[in-house]
């Protein structure tokens, strides 16, 4: 191991310990969700039609993978600084594991799917973009009820994803080429 493999192991580990005290010292109202995105703490409410777009898309991975792969709203520390992420839908590569922390690696994650909400919507179009393109996440979605359209990123190099498709709700979303394997359908995604 390398000095410089060994100062990001332990920035790595300086950070975990402060999204950990963060996160700890947190009071979140039942209905909300807490993130932390380059240091600043988003809560923002549960919405219907947020809510109907991530179990729909669970369903559908479902047919595929086993629950113990999936998660939602469950904290990913990302690349980048105090990045602990409750992403809407992750799915982990099989035979993830742990940090000794407890939490799930972000170098397990083959697929993010984050619903926009006007509050935090730039998040999901900025930070956490380039958080997933510099941790290589292979496959990135954004379902967006306001444009009714998801964008799709793939092929993540050197931070940043070198292909986008946007495809408009009410039609599929052919990631069966990708890690993923399979074909989303958005027929029933809702709008705002």
């Amino acid at each position: 191991m390398s000095v410089l493999d060994d100062r990001i192991t332990m920035a790595d580990n300086i950070n975990e310990q402060i999204l950990d005290e963060m996160f700890e010292q947190m009071s979140v109202p039942e209905g909300y969700k807490a993130e932390i995105v380059e240091g600043a703490i988003y809560m923002s409410p549960q919405r219907e039609t947020h809510w109907e777009i991530i179990l729909d898309i669970i369903e559908q991975l479902r047919s595929k993978y086993p629950r113990k792969r999936l998660m939602s709203d469950v904290r990913i520390d990302y690349p980048g600084h105090l990045n602990g992420f409750a992403t809407d839908v992750t799915l982990l590569a099989e035979g993830a594991v742990k940090t000794k922390s407890g939490n799930w690696r972000y170098e397990d994650v083959q697929f993010v799917a984050e619903v926009v909400s006007k509050s935090t919507g730039a998040n999901d179009y900025g930070p956490k973009l380039a958080a997933y393109a510099t941790a290589e996440v292979p496959v990135y979605l954004i379902a967006d009820p306001y444009q009714a359209r998801c964008h799709v990123y793939t092929q993540p190099k050197e931070g940043d994803y070198m292909t986008e498709t946007k495809v408009a709700f009410g039609q599929p979303v052919d990631l069966a080429n990708t890690p993923v394997g399979l074909t989303l359908t958005t027929d029933e995604f809702p709008r705002d």
